[in-house]
């Protein structure tokens, strides 16, 4: 697994979930092709395509019979995120600098508020405007692509606040996490 593989998933439920509320119209069907994710994550298509290899090889992942887009498995997804994200991803931090805000910081999201809150984490970018410690994020491209979509941001900024979620705070962090992905 790589952190694109993550950041690919979590694109695929905000996608589905977006297609649900709206319907399910058939004109959603160009935005799952490997084109379409690449401009909606800022993954490289090659990368797309050995992504979702990889999360097919791992079950976190098939192909809709019907339509052939790939769909995410939310059981084993949710599995892996509750119990395997944080080993798998830790969290990689660097210095003060600007960016746009994640985990706790990222409003509005139910994620734990850690008790020592001196400096906020941030994704670095030149475009934050929020100044805060830097959190390298699950892929380079995620500050852009989550800026695309809400739902997709508040997911991805919930997968931080689990990463860097102290034990007393990591339960909640699941159970925000998890309420989005499904």
């Amino acid at each position: 697994m790589k952190g694109q593989d993550i950041v690919l998933l979590l694109k695929l439920v905000a996608m589905r979930k977006r297609d649900r509320a709206a319907g399910n119209p058939k004109d959603a069907i160009p935005s799952y092709s490997i084109r379409g994710l690449a401009g909606s994550t800022g993954i490289s298509k090659s990368e797309i395509g050995l992504s979702l290899q990889r999360c097919f090889a791992a079950g976190l992942a098939s192909r809709d019979p019907k339509t052939d887009i790939p769909l995410p498995n939310l059981p084993a997804l949710r599995e892996f995120l509750a119990h395997g994200l944080r080993y798998v991803f830790p969290v990689k931090l660097g210095p003060a600098g600007w960016g746009i805000p994640t985990a706790w910081a990222a409003a509005g999201l139910g994620a734990p508020v850690p008790e020592d809150r001196s400096l906020v984490p941030v994704w670095p970018t030149a475009s934050g405007k929020t100044e805060g410690q830097a959190v390298e994020p699950l892929f380079a491209s995620v500050p852009d692509a989550a800026a695309q979509d809400a739902q997709f941001y508040a997911m991805l900024a919930l997968t931080d606040a689990l990463r860097l979620a102290p034990a007393v705070g990591r339960e909640q962090a699941t159970e925000a996490l998890l309420a989005l992905v499904q």
